[in-house]
Parts: C-alpha cells; structure tokens; sequence
C-alpha cells in the first residue's frame, strides 16, 4: 500500500506541475497508457492470490480514479489559462481613432477636376456639353472635318486604326474631339454653342505625350459668330481657369484642315523658380489652337455657309491641369500611384465653382 501512496503522490506532483496541455497529455499517457504505472499495476492483479487481490484492486482502482479527476481537474484549469491568454492577446484597443471615411481619404484626380473646372466655366458662359464614342470611323475623324484621303495633315496625326472590316471600311480611336463637332452639326440646327470634352488617342509617348490623353474642344455656329468673339471667350477662358485678373494673348497664324483663318494661341506668363506664372511677365507660352470653321466643314456637316458660319478651339485638359497645378510629367497621370494622387488630387467636396473659386 504505501507503493501506491508514494506513486499518488509523485504523479499528483507531476499533474499539478503541467505547465499546459501537452505537458499534461505526456503525464497521462505515462500514467495510463498501455506501459503507463497504473496499467503496470493492474496487471500484476492476475497473478495475486484471490485473498490479495480483494485488497489490492479496490485500492489501485481508486488510485486510478483519483488521477483520472486530478487530470481533468488540471486540463481545465490548463483549458481556461490558454483561453484568458488568447483573449489577452487578441484583445482589441477600443480607445483607437476610427479610420477616416472614404469621403476624408478619396481623392478626385486632377484630370477630372480640371474637366469640372472648364465645364463651371464655359457653361457659365453658355455653352453646353457634347460627348461621343471614343471609337470613330475615318470619315468623321478625317473626311468630314476636310482631311482628303492622301491629305499630308493627315500624318500629323498617328493613328490608332482597327483591322479593316469585309468592306475595308476601318474604324479607329479618335485623334481628336473634333468627331464629336460633327456629330452635333449633324444632330442639331444651328445656333450651336458647345465645348467637347474627352479622350483621344495617337502613337506618342514621352514626358509630354501619352498614347491616350483628354482634350477639349469648343463650336460655335451661328450666323454673327466671329473672331472678335472667340478672342473674348478665350480670355475669358483663362483669367477665370489660371485665377488672375488680366492676361495677354498672342494670335499665330497657323494651319489646320477644319478652320480657315488657323491661328495658335500663347499666352503672357513668366517662368521663375520652375514654376509658370500668368498674367505677367515677358515670355509667351502656346495653350491652344482656334479659327474659323471652314466652309467646306460646314458644307460636310449640312451647314449652308452662306448662312452660317463659326468659330472652334482645342486645348489639351492634361497639359492645363500641369500648367495650372506644377506638375512637371504627364505620364504618372495615368500610373495609378496612390501616393501621387494624394498629393496633387482633391478632396471629393472640393466641387468647382466660380462663385467659390475654382481651386479652393
């Protein structure tokens, strides 16, 4: 007996030590697994005499009792112990900041907001907005706007074009936003008085050429339209979208199929410290392209141009948006850098506005 109350002892010692649940599985496994004590002992009952035996087993079987509760015992103790430590270790900080809203950390590219921003100003002036698909044929993109097949003006433009169709018609991205000024020639009578902002698309690729880039483009036509009046929007145009008082513009002749006066424009700025300034200074720096719409144009589009006539002008929305908030390099324009967009991005709520400022 005092066999079993010394082994008891020793293995009540050893349960209460398990510092966790392996510990404890390797005690209960030595205690009573198959060459476990206590399996060791209730072996040697087979070959005790009956007289002994009528002792010895109650005894061994109470003694294994009593480890198989202090093994619960400490198993639960041990369960309990590791779950308080996960909790612990999980636990969440609820005195941390909430994280900032979408509204807070979304950012409006400055492509788009320099499109609200010539939108607020031009339908100001009263001019609505025309879209078209991105996707032209060539006779909207070239022939109607007087680029004849073979014409030279028509290298100037590289060209996306798409395998050509049963019929060898082929259809292209458009090179410009001037499809869209057909298209609402065709669709509308005149007065017509629209700006076209959206996507073109050429073979061109380097720090101040991407092969899809924003353009807008501006019609009117109506039977007194002249360029007294395109000089006045232009100027318009500028002082309102570069937030200065005054501006000094110069008009180049130029040369475009689709307008007959062509003229270029540049634009009084000075040039200090890497940054452009407007409306001051001795330097010019070209923004746009401008004239009158050419007879043949208006005759294309069903337009009598002894009736009507008009004026357009086309500027690039990528180059204002680097020329009026100091971006340097068109192309991380279009790379999708989170970090770039959070510094020369705005704020969702930030709506343009000329009766709040453009920019504010």
């Amino acid at each position: 007996m005092s066999d079993i109350e010394t082994l008891e002892r020793d293995l009540g010692a050893q349960i209460e030590a398990a510092g966790d649940e392996a510990a404890l599985e390797t005690i209960r496994i030595a205690t009573f697994g198959k060459t476990g004590s206590i399996t060791a002992l209730l072996k040697t009952l087979g070959a005790m005499q009956p007289d002994e035996r009528k002792v010895a087993g109650p005894a061994i079987n109470g003694l294994k009792d009593r480890l198989g509760e202090a093994l619960a015992r400490r198993k639960a103790i041990l369960k309990d112990a590791a779950l308080d430590a996960r909790l612990a270790a999980e636990a969440v900080d609820i005195s941390l900041p909430v994280r900032e809203s979408a509204i807070e950390t979304g950012r409006i590219h400055p492509v788009t907001q320099t499109i609200d921003e010539l939108t607020a100003i031009f339908t100001d002036m009263g001019f609505a907005v025309a879209e078209g698909p991105d996707i032209e044929t060539d006779d909207f993109n070239f022939t109607k706007l007087n680029f004849p097949p073979g014409h030279p003006a028509r290298e100037m433009h590289d060209t996306f074009f798409f395998n050509p169709k049963p019929d060898g018609e082929r259809l292209l991205l458009r090179t410009h936003t001037s499809p869209v000024q057909v298209r609402t020639m065709l669709a509308q009578k005149p007065p017509i008085r629209v700006i076209c902002p959206g996507r073109t698309y050429r073979c061109d690729s380097d720090q101040t050429h991407t092969p899809m880039f924003h353009q807008v483009e501006g019609l009117v036509i109506d039977k007194t339209a002249n360029l007294g009046q395109l000089k006045w929007i232009l100027a318009e145009f500028c002082k309102t979208f570069f937030e200065v008082p005054n501006v000094k513009m110069r008009f180049r002749p130029s040369f475009f199929p689709f307008t007959e006066p062509s003229m270029e424009v540049d634009i009084q700025c000075r040039r200090q410290d890497g940054e452009i300034r407007f409306g001051e200074g001795e330097d010019w720096l070209e923004i746009l392209g401008c004239g009158m719409v050419h007879p043949n144009v208006l005759r294309n589009c069903n337009v009598d141009p002894d009736e009507y006539q008009g004026y357009a002008w086309g500027m690039g929305i990528d180059r204002l948006a680097m020329l009026k908030y100091g971006i340097s390099d068109l192309r991380p324009f279009f790379e999708a850098d989170v970090k770039w967009l959070s510094h020369y991005g705005f704020r969702p709520l930030d709506i343009p506005s000329l009766a709040g400022g453009l920019s504010q």
